[in-house]
């Protein structure tokens, strides 16, 4: 017993010291193509090409460059639209304020004439109908020139709000003349608001037409560098045509701004 164990440990234990030797022959190999690859993949990399690289370059600078123009082109013409679109917020507001001051001097001249004593007429049946159709018609044509609205309107005919027929004419007259005269002013203190907003995007919109431009103006001048005045000039231009001058602020002011060419 003792010599056949002998014999199998004898007879075994060389073939498994050959095993394990392989095996870490093999695994030494394994780690040193491993660790040589990488020096030979870098190696196999081709060297940077300056010239495609710098044509990569220019590829995005000219990209850059179309999407600001565009970008600075349709800002421009937004800017052009808001410009035009306050010229004729302040032409309205323009006519507003003449229409107003016009009823304001024709209520003031009414004012001076309330000092005068009104004319003695006969407190007849007769006299109160006539004084109530002046009053009506008068109240109506204003209403047709648009200086009274649907509601005032309403009121006269009513005879509510102050609206008094028994009046003498020449005291309806100056109450007429301050009824217009505070619808006209209404109607220009919003026209002078609808100003004074379109004015606010005007001015907004050429801000963002002006850097825009000058963003386009230096992407093309990267891209381009002979173009540099010629983009400069360009970009002048574009920022002299959509600065918006300031329009008037607070209504009821006998002041308004002249209109820009």
């Amino acid at each position: 017993m003792p010599q056949t164990v002998l014999y199998h440990f004898l007879t075994e234990v060389p073939e498994a010291a050959a095993i394990w030797s392989a095996l870490l022959l093999l695994a030494l190999g394994l780690l040193a193509v491993l660790v040589a690859r990488p020096e030979r993949d870098a190696a196999s990399d081709p060297p940077p090409d300056p010239a495609a690289e710098e044509a990569a370059r220019r590829a995005d600078l000219r990209r850059y460059a179309d999407e600001v123009a565009v970008a600075a082109a349709g800002a421009a013409q937004t800017a052009r639209r808001r410009r035009e679109q306050w010229l004729t917020a302040h032409d309205e507001a323009d006519r507003a304020w003449r229409a107003y001051d016009e009823a304001e001097t024709s209520a003031r001249r009414f004012a001076n004439a309330a000092a005068l004593p009104a004319p003695h007429t006969p407190r007849t049946p007769a006299e109160y109908a006539a004084r109530e159709r002046w009053l009506h018609h008068a109240a109506m044509t204003a209403h047709w020139r648009g200086d009274l609205t649907a509601r005032q309107l309403a009121d006269v005919l009513a005879h509510r709000n102050g609206w008094n027929p028994r009046r003498h004419p020449a005291e309806q007259e100056i109450v007429l003349a301050r009824a217009v005269r505070e619808g006209r002013r209404a109607t220009w203190a919003a026209a002078a608001e609808r100003e004074r907003r379109a004015w606010r995007d005007a001015e907004s919109a050429a801000e963002a037409a002006r850097t825009l431009a000058a963003e386009s103006h230096a992407a093309a001048a990267a891209r381009h560098p002979a173009g540099h005045a010629v983009a400069s000039v360009e970009g002048r231009d574009d920022a002299a045509t959509t600065r918006i001058p300031v329009p008037a602020a607070v209504p009821g002011a006998r002041w308004r701004p002249a209109r820009a060419g």
